[in-house]
């Protein structure tokens, strides 16, 4: 299919879900809002205000769909830091930079772990300077990017759990007029269990080696996708660290509705306020730099010039998967999100896509094959995450895995 033709459908499609979603939800949203109320007041100009900042932290996110003013800045020291690890140790590459990019998806996050997997055992698996993640993807980022030794783990998580594993669902009426369907105790439970103070002391080392940990949110009240450098979360001096490394990442994954949005206590002009966070694939569902930003311009100001090569994981198929819709609220609410995220990740596919034409990065993908046909009977079987594993295992152990450019993509 032609882009331009491409572009023109994710549009209407996008519309179309948004204006349904609009429509079912706005009256829940305001309920939402203040059921969340606590004694700290919200930031009300969330939009324009963009020096809010976590409590006693500093440099640890930036918006994701503006221009990064100090991105040059920023490089140099991490080139620097790059240099001088690569002196103590060679394995660290230095002439060529990979990054990794992990989708959302839910209980679909099985075919990722299985693809990081099996890279593994083929034994092509590269190390990366930067791993980013949205939702799921958000979880298992911090395994992707520590390596292999976290494998065993990683399967364990995404071939063991269960819908109980990651929420609780609450009564009609509590659902209704609370913030959300479920409650996300068990998630936080979750999270809890395997981002200990050991592993956040191992990813703050790495962020001296110029190396970089990134999990999307959505800041909901500003509309606007939030990056958070979960590396400088890691080695910053705050007593608090931990606590806030795992709430953003429940907040990567609080998918709207279903998962309460996550609060995060920041101050602006001297004053204590909360954001309302909630799941980074509201916004988009796999990123690495802006739009406004180019690679290729940082070669040039930093005069060195470095092979990148992006890889990217989406936890989804691209496929149109038809399955008859219940005329009912709920299912066409379900059915609706699902499609825009279908048709979002798509989009995000393209997007990246161009971005690194335009900057010289090699490009692959890899998704979820169309013959997989097996259907999850919720949204973490436990059966269909195994299954799903097993076939991102098998194909993370060949070069067949990746696709050089997106779906039907037509020159």
């Amino acid at each position: 299919m032609p882009v331009d033709k491409r572009h023109k459908l994710q549009q209407t499609t996008g519309r179309m879900s948004i204006s349904i979603l609009r429509s079912l939800f706005a009256a829940a949203l305001l309920l939402t809002l203040a059921a969340c109320g606590s004694n700290v007041p919200r930031l009300d100009d969330a939009p324009v205000n963009s020096y809010a900042t976590p409590v006693g932290y500093k440099g640890i996110r930036y918006w994701g769909d503006a221009e990064l003013k100090k991105l040059n800045e920023a490089s140099a020291q991490r080139l620097e830091e790059l240099k001088a690890a690569h002196k103590a140790d060679p394995s660290i590459p230095l002439d060529h930079a990979y990054y990794l990019a992990i989708s959302g998806g839910g209980g679909d996050g099985a075919f990722g772990a299985g693809i990081l997997n099996g890279w593994t055992k083929a034994g092509t698996r590269p190390k990366f300077e930067v791993v980013t993640g949205i939702s799921t993807g958000a979880l298992s980022a911090p395994y992707a990017f520590l390596g292999s030794d976290y494998d065993d783990e990683l399967k364990q998580i995404y071939t063991t759990i269960n819908d109980k594993d990651v929420m609780k669902k609450k009564g009609a009426i509590s659902g209704v007029f609370g913030s959300s369907m479920t409650d996300n105790s068990p998630l936080k439970a979750l999270v809890a269990r395997h981002v200990t103070q050991e592993l956040l002391d191992k990813i703050a080392v790495e962020h001296g080696k110029g190396r970089r940990l990134l999990v999307g949110t959505t800041n909901l009240d500003a509309q606007r996708p939030v990056v958070w450098d979960m590396t400088a979360i890691a080695a910053s001096s705050n007593p608090d660290r931990l606590s806030l490394f795992r709430d953003v990442l429940v907040a990567s994954a609080a998918i709207p509705g279903v998962f309460p949005p996550q609060l995060i206590k920041v101050t602006a002009d001297g004053k204590l306020y909360e954001e309302l966070h909630v799941d980074g694939g509201t916004t988009t569902q796999a990123f690495l730099v802006s739009a406004q930003n180019s690679l290729k311009d940082v070669d040039k100001a930093l005069k060195f010039p470095r092979k990148r090569s992006l890889y990217i994981i989406m936890n989804g198929s691209f496929a149109p998967q038809a399955e008859k819709t219940e005329t009912k609220t709920l299912a066409i609410a379900a059915r609706s999100i699902s499609t825009l995220i279908k048709n979002q990740s798509i989009g995000d596919a393209y997007r990246m896509y161009a971005q690194a034409q335009k900057d010289d990065v090699a490009f692959y993908l890899s998704s979820i094959p169309n013959d997989f046909t097996m259907k999850a009977k919720s949204e973490f079987d436990t059966a269909y995450m195994k299954a799903l594993y097993e076939r991102g295992y098998q194909m993370g152990q060949t070069p067949a895995a990746w696709d050089r450019e997106p779906p039907d993509y037509d020159r």
